[in-house]
């Protein structure tokens, strides 16, 4: 990406940029959105947009940033102080309760620019380092779990990550495609049992 700006103005015309673009992205995928309607929402000029950005690729990392920013935080807020399985589905109650606020409408929206970018070197490796923070902070918790079960923390908790990202994400999808949260519930269950199971750890349901 181009360099950040250096003063409070120019990072806050920065920052309109990439919330209008992160808003048209959101709402028509990236594809379907142009630097000119960028442009319009942000009311910034051309030359602005340019200024802080070499062309739309550029942009779209920075779109990538933003959300992974949103999503990965409210995520990081539930998940940073889990130690215990009844904590893991006070996490899936919550990710439930926010798909049913939307009416599982729009799905994850790492998950929506994965399914667009996936196969561009650049915004792939970008997608791929947000999925991957997101496991860890599932990684960090198993081991929390561990500990405080008076265990040393190791064993397969990599795979385990990344299977409860696999079923969210999954999950996300499948809700996001029928209108009901009840894949979701269904893959997450499903993911943290196993979880419980591989770490003979406190049954989730406790």
């Amino acid at each position: 990406m181009t360099e950040l700006p250096k003063t409070a103005r120019g990072a806050a015309t920065r920052a309109r940029i990439v919330d209008a673009a992160t808003e048209l992205v959101r709402a028509h995928g990236v594809a379907n959105t142009t630097i000119d309607a960028v442009i319009e929402a942000s009311k910034v000029s051309k030359s602005q947009v340019y200024h802080y950005f070499a062309d739309k690729d550029d942009l779209v990392l920075a779109v990538i940033q933003r959300q992974a920013e949103c999503v990965l935080g409210t995520h990081e807020e539930l998940l940073c102080k889990l130690n215990s399985f009844a904590g893991l589905r006070r996490w899936r109650d919550a990710v439930v309760e926010l798909a049913r606020q939307t009416n599982c409408a729009g799905g994850c929206p790492l998950g929506s620019l994965a399914a667009e970018l996936a196969e561009e070197p650049r915004t792939r490796a970008a997608l791929a380092e947000s999925f991957a923070q997101w496991a860890s902070y599932f990684e960090t918790a198993f081991a929390r779990m561990q500990t405080r079960a008076g265990r040393r923390p190791g064993g397969n908790l990599k795979e385990l990550s990344e299977a409860m990202l696999v079923s969210l994400q999954g999950g996300l999808l499948l809700a996001q495609t029928m209108r009901s949260t009840r894949p979701l519930e269904l893959a997450l269950d499903m993911a943290i049992d196993h979880a419980a199971n591989s770490l003979r750890l406190q049954p989730p349901r406790d």
